[in-house]
């Protein structure tokens, strides 16, 4: 077990049942007093453990110590189901107060909309999987720690517009999100692309490494260049299939039914 990760996720899921009972605490009424619901908080603490699971126990040797292919698996974990369950976990209340703060609202406009947030994740993953960076993490573990929470970080940010809990930072309308989740598909793909087609091993830790089942350096290279593309691609229109039935099923096309769409959360 990594010790520094499970203090971290224990301290950042104390956070937030501090804030919880801060907010209960300074409620007018029981119904105000309500903390996260049911829902909420069972989808933030399944992204504690499968944060925990990935970056822990046989995944996370696999990743660090033998397959690249695994590593893809963890970065997908991380950016795809962990982020957005941080996101739907958390209600709108919890994070409002931080908006009082001029420069905090500021920011947090700026990087929320959807060509912002669309900009940032891309460029970022873009960059980690050039192989000087993707070697340098792989070489020096505070640099993995580092891209890690930029990965996660940045999903945080991706999914804001078709996650967020807050009215002030809104999601985007129902055709927006559809929009937006079927271009998102589109730079992972040239990503996965360039690793799955290259005609060498681009990250040498891995040609070092010992061999498991018989898959070679590059071999485990294109496989992982393939998670990356199919079930990373798929995974958008699986969203956007689910967005297109609540658009359905709410009969709105405005900006305020997204924001109901979801029901992530009682502001």
């Amino acid at each position: 077990m990594h010790w520094s990760t499970a203090t971290g996720l224990a301290l950042f899921w104390g956070l937030y049942e501090w804030r919880a009972a801060v907010h209960r605490k300074a409620a007018a009424s029981a119904e105000e007093a309500a903390g996260p619901t049911r829902g909420q908080r069972a989808m933030f603490v399944g992204g504690i453990l499968l944060m925990f699971l990935s970056l822990n126990g046989p995944l996370h040797d696999l990743s660090d110590y033998y397959l690249f292919s695994a590593h893809m698996v963890q970065h997908l974990i991380l950016t795809l189901l962990v982020a957005p369950l941080f996101v739907l976990g958390t209600p709108g209340w919890m994070l409002r107060p931080a908006l009082r703060v001029r420069w905090v609202k500021a920011t947090a406009r700026a990087v929320t909309g959807a060509r912002a947030a669309f900009m940032i994740f891309n460029v970022v993953v873009a960059a980690w999987h050039l192989p000087p960076l993707y070697n340098t993490a792989m070489t020096y573990h505070n640099v993995h720690i580092f891209q890690h929470l930029m990965f996660l970080a940045t999903a945080v940010l991706m999914w804001w517009p078709i996650t967020s809990p807050l009215p002030e930072l809104p999601r985007l309308p129902y055709p927006g999100q559809m929009l937006y989740l079927f271009l998102m598909s589109i730079p992972m793909s040239i990503v996965a692309i360039y690793v799955a087609m290259a005609d060498r091993v681009l990250y040498p830790a891995y040609s070092a490494a010992p061999r498991l089942w018989g898959i070679t350096p590059l071999a485990d290279q294109q496989i992982g260049g393939l998670i990356m593309w199919v079930p990373g691609g798929l995974y958008f229109f699986l969203v956007m299939s689910i967005v297109f039935f609540r658009w359905s099923e709410s009969g709105q096309d405005s900006a305020a039914g997204a924001q109901v769409g979801w029901k992530p959360a009682p502001r």
